[in-house]
Protein backbone atom coordinates (compact mmCIF):
# COMPACT_ATOMS: atom_id res chain seq x y z
CA UNK A 1 0.00 0.00 0.00
CA UNK A 2 1.71 3.16 -1.19
CA UNK A 3 0.55 6.40 0.42
CA UNK A 4 0.95 10.12 -0.19
CA UNK A 5 0.57 12.62 2.66
CA UNK A 6 -0.32 16.07 1.35
CA UNK A 7 1.43 18.93 3.17
CA UNK A 8 -0.20 22.37 3.24
CA UNK A 9 1.26 25.47 4.90
CA UNK A 10 -0.10 25.09 8.40
CA UNK A 11 -0.39 21.29 8.41
CA UNK A 12 0.71 19.92 11.78
CA UNK A 13 -0.30 16.27 11.68
CA UNK A 14 1.46 15.37 8.44
CA UNK A 15 4.47 13.88 10.24
CA UNK A 16 2.17 11.92 12.58
CA UNK A 17 0.40 10.32 9.62
CA UNK A 18 3.72 9.67 7.88
CA UNK A 19 5.12 8.00 11.02
CA UNK A 20 2.11 5.74 11.49
CA UNK A 21 2.06 4.62 7.87
CA UNK A 22 5.82 4.02 7.70
CA UNK A 23 6.78 2.88 11.19
CA UNK A 24 3.58 1.42 12.66
CA UNK A 25 1.88 -0.08 9.61
CA UNK A 26 5.18 -0.60 7.78
CA UNK A 27 4.20 0.71 4.35
CA UNK A 28 5.90 3.04 1.83
CA UNK A 29 4.79 6.67 2.13
CA UNK A 30 5.98 10.05 0.88
CA UNK A 31 5.16 13.69 1.45
CA UNK A 32 3.61 15.72 -1.36
CA UNK A 33 3.86 19.52 -1.18
CA UNK A 34 0.61 21.38 -1.84
CA UNK A 35 2.14 23.32 -4.74
CA UNK A 36 3.01 20.14 -6.63
CA UNK A 37 0.87 19.70 -9.73
CA UNK A 38 1.02 15.91 -9.81
CA UNK A 39 0.64 12.97 -7.46
CA UNK A 40 3.07 10.07 -7.37
CA UNK A 41 1.56 6.69 -8.11
CA UNK A 42 -0.16 5.68 -4.87
CA UNK A 43 -3.08 3.76 -3.41
CA UNK A 44 -3.95 6.16 -0.59
CA UNK A 45 -3.96 9.94 -0.31
CA UNK A 46 -3.99 11.44 3.19
CA UNK A 47 -5.10 15.01 3.86
CA UNK A 48 -3.81 15.55 7.41
CA UNK A 49 -4.98 17.74 10.25
CA UNK A 50 -3.68 21.19 11.07
CA UNK A 51 -4.50 24.76 10.16
CA UNK A 52 -3.99 25.03 6.41
CA UNK A 53 -3.34 28.65 5.47
CA UNK A 54 -3.95 29.58 9.09
CA UNK A 55 -7.69 28.80 8.70
CA UNK A 56 -8.10 32.23 7.09
CA UNK A 57 -11.44 32.90 5.41
CA UNK A 58 -12.74 29.58 6.77
CA UNK A 59 -11.24 26.18 7.39
CA UNK A 60 -10.09 24.45 4.20
CA UNK A 61 -11.41 27.18 1.90
CA UNK A 62 -8.00 28.29 0.61
CA UNK A 63 -6.35 24.86 0.64
CA UNK A 64 -9.12 23.65 -1.64
CA UNK A 65 -7.50 25.75 -4.41
CA UNK A 66 -3.95 24.44 -3.94
CA UNK A 67 -2.38 23.10 -7.16
CA UNK A 68 -2.36 19.53 -5.82
CA UNK A 69 -6.13 19.42 -5.23
CA UNK A 70 -7.20 18.76 -8.87
CA UNK A 71 -4.97 15.69 -8.70
CA UNK A 72 -6.55 14.60 -5.41
CA UNK A 73 -10.00 15.03 -6.96
CA UNK A 74 -8.88 13.04 -10.01
CA UNK A 75 -7.47 10.33 -7.73
CA UNK A 76 -10.84 10.03 -5.98
CA UNK A 77 -12.78 10.07 -9.27
CA UNK A 78 -10.72 7.07 -10.40
CA UNK A 79 -12.04 5.14 -7.40
CA UNK A 80 -8.81 5.38 -5.46
CA UNK A 81 -8.76 5.98 -1.73
CA UNK A 82 -8.63 9.30 0.13
CA UNK A 83 -8.83 10.00 3.85
CA UNK A 84 -9.15 13.50 5.27
CA UNK A 85 -8.57 13.93 8.99
CA UNK A 86 -9.76 17.03 10.88
CA UNK A 87 -8.55 19.89 8.66
CA UNK A 88 -8.33 17.30 5.89
CA UNK A 89 -12.04 16.58 6.36
CA UNK A 90 -12.73 20.31 6.13
CA UNK A 91 -10.75 20.50 2.87
CA UNK A 92 -12.69 17.56 1.42
CA UNK A 93 -15.94 19.38 2.17
CA UNK A 94 -14.71 22.59 0.55
CA UNK A 95 -13.51 20.64 -2.50
CA UNK A 96 -16.90 19.01 -2.95
CA UNK A 97 -15.58 15.49 -2.43
CA UNK A 98 -17.92 15.14 0.55
CA UNK A 99 -21.29 16.80 1.22
CA UNK A 100 -22.08 19.28 3.97
CA UNK A 101 -20.07 21.94 5.76
CA UNK A 102 -18.23 22.66 9.00
CA UNK A 103 -19.41 25.25 11.51
CA UNK A 104 -17.76 26.58 14.64
CA UNK A 105 -18.00 24.27 17.61
CA UNK A 106 -21.22 24.70 19.53
CA UNK A 107 -19.19 25.94 22.50
CA UNK A 108 -17.38 28.49 20.26
CA UNK A 109 -14.18 27.14 21.82
CA UNK A 110 -11.34 24.95 20.63
CA UNK A 111 -11.84 21.41 21.96
CA UNK A 112 -8.95 18.99 22.52
CA UNK A 113 -9.76 15.70 24.28
CA UNK A 114 -10.36 12.00 23.81
CA UNK A 115 -13.77 11.00 22.48
CA UNK A 116 -15.62 7.71 22.14
CA UNK A 117 -16.57 6.75 18.59
CA UNK A 118 -19.13 4.12 17.65
CA UNK A 119 -18.49 2.27 14.39
CA UNK A 120 -21.65 2.63 12.30
CA UNK A 121 -20.37 1.01 9.11
CA UNK A 122 -17.94 -1.90 9.25
CA UNK A 123 -18.17 -2.69 5.54
CA UNK A 124 -16.04 0.20 4.28
CA UNK A 125 -12.40 -0.11 3.27
CA UNK A 126 -11.61 2.11 6.27
CA UNK A 127 -13.32 -0.15 8.84
CA UNK A 128 -12.94 -3.72 7.56
CA UNK A 129 -11.02 -4.71 10.69
CA UNK A 130 -13.73 -3.32 12.97
CA UNK A 131 -17.19 -4.47 14.01
CA UNK A 132 -20.40 -2.50 13.76
CA UNK A 133 -21.17 -1.03 17.16
CA UNK A 134 -17.54 -1.26 18.32
CA UNK A 135 -16.38 1.67 20.46
CA UNK A 136 -13.05 3.36 19.72
CA UNK A 137 -11.25 5.89 21.89
CA UNK A 138 -9.78 8.55 19.59
CA UNK A 139 -8.83 12.19 20.31
CA UNK A 140 -10.17 15.34 18.68
CA UNK A 141 -8.53 18.78 18.42
CA UNK A 142 -10.52 21.39 16.53
CA UNK A 143 -12.40 24.66 16.70
CA UNK A 144 -14.63 24.07 13.67
CA UNK A 145 -15.79 20.46 13.82
CA UNK A 146 -19.53 21.03 13.98
CA UNK A 147 -20.64 19.04 10.93
CA UNK A 148 -23.79 20.39 9.27
CA UNK A 149 -25.88 19.25 6.33
CA UNK A 150 -29.45 19.77 5.17
CA UNK A 151 -32.21 17.20 5.62
CA UNK A 152 -31.89 15.79 2.10
CA UNK A 153 -28.15 15.28 2.46
CA UNK A 154 -28.58 13.70 5.88
CA UNK A 155 -31.18 11.28 4.51
CA UNK A 156 -28.74 10.33 1.75
CA UNK A 157 -26.00 9.66 4.28
CA UNK A 158 -28.34 7.53 6.38
CA UNK A 159 -29.87 5.58 3.52
CA UNK A 160 -26.50 4.98 1.88
CA UNK A 161 -24.85 3.73 5.09
CA UNK A 162 -22.34 6.53 4.68
CA UNK A 163 -22.13 7.62 8.31
CA UNK A 164 -19.04 5.76 9.50
CA UNK A 165 -18.51 7.09 13.05
CA UNK A 166 -20.65 8.79 15.69
CA UNK A 167 -19.63 10.40 18.96
CA UNK A 168 -21.02 8.39 21.84
CA UNK A 169 -20.85 7.98 25.60
CA UNK A 170 -18.74 5.18 27.12
CA UNK A 171 -21.73 2.83 27.00
CA UNK A 172 -22.20 3.46 23.29
CA UNK A 173 -25.20 5.78 23.56
CA UNK A 174 -25.29 8.67 21.07
CA UNK A 175 -26.33 11.19 23.70
CA UNK A 176 -26.25 14.96 23.15
CA UNK A 177 -23.81 15.18 26.07
CA UNK A 178 -21.38 12.94 24.15
CA UNK A 179 -21.34 15.32 21.19
CA UNK A 180 -18.23 17.50 21.63
CA UNK A 181 -18.94 20.04 18.88
CA UNK A 182 -22.64 20.04 18.02
CA UNK A 183 -22.40 17.94 14.84
CA UNK A 184 -25.75 16.90 13.40
CA UNK A 185 -26.79 13.52 14.82
CA UNK A 186 -23.40 13.15 16.57
CA UNK A 187 -21.66 12.54 13.22
CA UNK A 188 -17.86 12.14 13.45
CA UNK A 189 -17.05 10.69 10.03
CA UNK A 190 -18.71 10.17 6.64
CA UNK A 191 -18.12 8.55 3.24
CA UNK A 192 -18.74 9.75 -0.28
CA UNK A 193 -21.27 7.87 -2.43
CA UNK A 194 -18.62 5.58 -3.92
CA UNK A 195 -17.21 4.71 -0.49
CA UNK A 196 -13.59 5.51 -1.37
CA UNK A 197 -13.36 8.91 0.39
CA UNK A 198 -13.60 9.25 4.18
CA UNK A 199 -13.66 12.45 6.18
CA UNK A 200 -13.39 12.26 9.95
CA UNK A 201 -12.73 14.87 12.63
CA UNK A 202 -11.05 12.59 15.25
CA UNK A 203 -7.35 11.81 14.81
CA UNK A 204 -6.62 8.07 14.42
CA UNK A 205 -2.92 8.82 13.87
CA UNK A 206 -2.76 10.19 17.43
CA UNK A 207 -4.13 6.94 18.83
CA UNK A 208 -2.24 4.27 16.91
CA UNK A 209 0.39 3.24 19.45
CA UNK A 210 0.14 2.05 23.06
CA UNK A 211 2.90 4.53 23.90
CA UNK A 212 0.36 7.30 23.28
CA UNK A 213 -2.10 5.80 25.74
CA UNK A 214 -4.41 4.23 23.16
CA UNK A 215 -4.01 2.30 19.92
CA UNK A 216 -7.64 2.11 18.77
CA UNK A 217 -6.94 4.32 15.76
CA UNK A 218 -4.50 1.75 14.39
CA UNK A 219 -7.41 -0.38 13.19
CA UNK A 220 -8.35 2.21 10.60
CA UNK A 221 -4.88 2.03 9.07
CA UNK A 222 -4.89 -1.78 9.35
CA UNK A 223 -8.26 -1.87 7.59
CA UNK A 224 -6.85 0.20 4.74
CA UNK A 225 -3.83 -2.08 4.49
CA UNK A 226 -6.03 -5.17 4.34
CA UNK A 227 -8.04 -3.68 1.46
CA UNK A 228 -5.28 -1.95 -0.48
CA UNK A 229 -2.28 -4.27 -0.17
Amino acid sequence: MKSSVIVFPGSNCDSDCFHVLQDVVGQPVEYVWHKDASLPECDLVVLPGGFSYGDYLRTGAIARFSPIMPEVIKHAAQGKTVIGICNGFQILLEAGLLPGAMLRNRSLSFVCKFTNLRVENSDSIFTKKLKRGQILRVPIAHGEGNYFCDAKTFAGLQDGNRIVFRYVAEDGSALPSANPNGSVDNIAGILNEQGNVLGMMPHPERASEDLLGCSDGKWIWESLLACLK
